[in-house]
């Protein structure tokens, strides 16, 4: 004899419970800056300027190259605080700002299953839409921080060392300090679209593991594979529709007259891989069986 189904009621909720009021993105962002890892890195991109300024200060000024006729953005960085805060840039884009991205992104869920508090947030009861709205919104955040971070320093650092001036250009000519100020603020604005395919890559790891090492790493390595293919010129065309191919493209920012084309396409990829990474990264979340 089968047992008679009995019609749920709508399910209760205690007094006062709103959804939306769990997890606030301040209290987010307060846990994530106390955290050493993140101390670290911003102490990191701190210290950089300084030294790039003892390099230089013990190996001279930059002479054009080895034939010293070859100029690059390298050898302009002594000329003013503008062409320094620029070439921290150029030295930093490659890698170095990788890091705090696949950090702050890859680190940021699989670090709570790793310390077995996910499913205690998720019992709180915190929506998972509303979580990982949260940690995606902190970790972007944080790594546009870590963007602003380095430039601003640096500016400072060389404005201290080398004099506040035009940023001078490699193929001649210079920009005003009022209009390179400008351009860098575009060249930071490019490079943090540019590293959305990292921060989807680490976010989407971030969900799928709970290692936070393997999240970070993981980001980090496809990151590298990405630039080595785009080494190979025998893809052709095919390089087209790697990030890594348009990531220097903000150098077109810093001339007199900028190309915006390349910083066009390279934004378009990027945003566009970014944007399944993280569709990914909820679909597969929101199924997900939490044990941890």
């Amino acid at each position: 004899m089968s047992t008679p189904t009995v019609p749920l009621g709508p399910v209760e909720v205690a007094d006062g419970y709103r959804a939306g009021r769990t997890l606030p993105l301040r209290v987010e962002m307060v846990r994530q800056l106390k955290r050493r890892r993140t101390l670290v890195m911003g102490a990191i991109l701190a210290l950089l300027p300084f030294v790039l300024v003892i390099a230089f200060a013990i190996g001279g000024t930059p002479d054009g190259g080895p034939d010293g006729n070859r100029v690059n953005l390298m050898d302009t960085a002594t000329a003013s605080g503008a062409n320094f805060a620029a070439v921290n840039l150029f030295v930093s884009a490659g890698f170095l700002l990788v890091i705090p991205v696949a950090l702050f992104c890859g680190d940021t869920v699989a670090s709570e299953a790793g310390w077995s508090s996910l499913r205690y947030l998720l019992a709180a009861p915190v929506p998972r839409m509303r979580l990982l709205w949260s940690k995606l919104i902190v970790g972007l955040g944080l790594s546009l921080a870590a963007m602003v971070l380095l430039p601003v320093v640096a500016l400072t650092v060389g404005t201290a060392a080398y004099g506040w001036g035009p940023l001078h250009i490699p193929t001649g000519g210079a920009l005003d300090p009022g209009t390179a100020a400008q351009r860098l603020v575009v060249v930071v604005a490019y490079l943090f679209v540019s590293q959305l395919v990292t921060a989807g890559l680490a976010f989407w790891l971030s969900t799928r593991t709970d290692a936070p090492l393997g999240a970070v790493g993981g980001a980090v390595g496809l990151t590298i594979v990405g630039n080595v293919l785009d080494a190979v010129t025998a893809l052709g065309d095919w390089r087209h529709f790697l990030p890594a191919h348009w990531q220097f493209a903000w150098a077109d920012a810093i001339q007199p007259d900028p190309e915006w084309s390349g910083m066009i396409q390279g934004a378009s990829v990027s945003v566009t891989y970014a944007l399944v990474l993280f569709a990914l990264a909820f679909r597969g979340f929101v199924r997900k069986d939490v044990v941890s």
